[in-house]
C-alpha cells in the first residue's frame, strides 16, 4: 500500500465529488426515486441500474460506504489516474446493477455504494501488488476472504445492524468481479507497454 505521506490533496477531488454526490442525493430524499426497482426498470427506466449505487438506506449506511471510499483513497488512489477511477466506478456500478437484474430475479429493490466499493478495492489491490507485493497481497486476500464468507454464510456479523437493513452480498461479488477484470486488464496492458518500450 502507498505510504500515507505520498497522497496529494488535489487527488482528493474525485472521491470528494463522489461523496458529495451521494450526500446530496441522500439529503434530497431521492433514494426511493433512484433506487434499483425491478418493476420500474422493466418499464424502461434503465438508468436505475447505475443510479441505485449512489443512494442509500439512511445516513448510517451512507457514512459506512463513505468510510470505505476514504480507505480506498488513502491506501490505493495513487495507483490509477482519475480517469481510470471514473471508469472503474462507472463500470463497477453498472456491473452491480446488471448483475442484480439478471442473476437475482427475486430481488425487488436495492440501494448502496458497497458493490461499487468492492470493485474499487479489488482493482486497487491488484495494482497495489505491483508496487507492494506483500501488503497488496494481504489486502487482496482479505477482500477475497470476505467475499467467500459472504457467499457461504451471508453478510458479515454486525454489518446489517450498522447499515440499517439487509446487505445484498451478491452486489459485492459483482462489483469485485468487475474490479478484478479491470485491474488485471490494466496490469497486462501496462506490462505489454513496458515490454514494447524495452524492445524499442
Amino acid at each position: 500500500m502507498q505510504e500515507l505521506n505520498h497522497w496529494r490533496p488535489r487527488r482528493a477531488v474525485l472521491p470528494a465529488l463522489i461523496a458529495l454526490l451521494c450526500i446530496a442525493l441522500q439529503s434530497a430524499g431521492l433514494s426511493d426515486t433512484l433506487r434499483f426497482d425491478r418493476g420500474t426498470i422493466d418499464a424502461g427506466q434503465w438508468w436505475l441500474l447505475l443510479s441505485c449505487n449512489f443512494v442509500h438506506l439512511g445516513m448510517h449506511h451512507l457514512l459506512l460506504n463513505l468510510a470505505g471510499l476514504g480507505l480506498v483513497y488513502l491506501l490505493l488512489w495513487s495507483h490509477y489516474s482519475d480517469k481510470h477511477w471514473v471508469a472503474i466506478t462507472l463500470l463497477s456500478s453498472l456491473t452491480v446493477g446488471l448483475g442484480l437484474y439478471l442473476w437475482n430475479p427475486e430481488l425487488r429493490w436495492y440501494v448502496g455504494f458497497s458493490g461499487t466499493l468492492h470493485g474499487l478495492l479489488i482493482a486497487g489491490a491488484i495494482a497495489d501488488t505491483r508496487r507492494f507485493p506483500i501488503s497488496g497481497g494481504i489486502l487482496l486476500a482479505l477482500v477475497v476472504a470476505k467475499l467467500i464468507w459472504e457467499q457461504i454464510y451471508g453478510a458479515m456479523p454486525g454489518s446489517e445492524d450498522i447499515a440499517g437493513g439487509r446487505v445484498i452480498v451478491d452486489s459485492h461479488l459483482y462489483g469485485a468481479l468487475c474490479g478484478c477484470v479491470y485491474g488485471l486488464t490494466h496490469a497486462l496492458l501496462k506490462r505489454s507497454s513496458a515490454s514494447n518500450a524495452r524492445a524499442d
